[in-house]
């Protein structure tokens, strides 16, 4: 049975955090990618968020099936966090969702 060190996940989170921060912000040249290329990856970019959020929910599910099973490798904490995980992320997704629409609403509806 595995733990939950709360310590070593807020280290590994400053970490990232740090990394994040450090690395500076690349600029695009808008020359190089043409409005197709955006486009392109704003759909993979997409695309890969719902696929990570289908990810979470699976794994979360298959947490839950397993502790009903009573597999004793899978403990209630950890089939909990993974439920809020994938809440989380399902949330934040049609937050994005959201957004997405009111932009396109916004954009559709000015003048010309």
């Amino acid at each position: 049975m595995s733990t939950i060190d709360t310590q070593s996940l807020m280290l590994q989170m400053r970490s990232l955090a740090a990394q994040a921060a450090s690395k500076p912000n690349e600029p695009i040249d808008a020359a190089e990618q043409s409005g197709a290329a955006k486009a392109d990856n704003f759909a993979e970019l997409l695309a890969n968020s719902v696929n990570a959020v289908n990810a979470e929910q699976h794994k979360s599910t298959q947490m839950k099936e397993a502790f009903e099973r009573g597999d004793l490798d899978v403990e209630l904490s950890e089939v909990m966090l993974q439920a809020q995980k994938a809440s989380l992320s399902f949330q934040a997704m049609t937050q994005v969702r959201n957004k997405l629409t009111e932009a396109y609403k916004d954009i559709m509806n000015m003048p010309i």
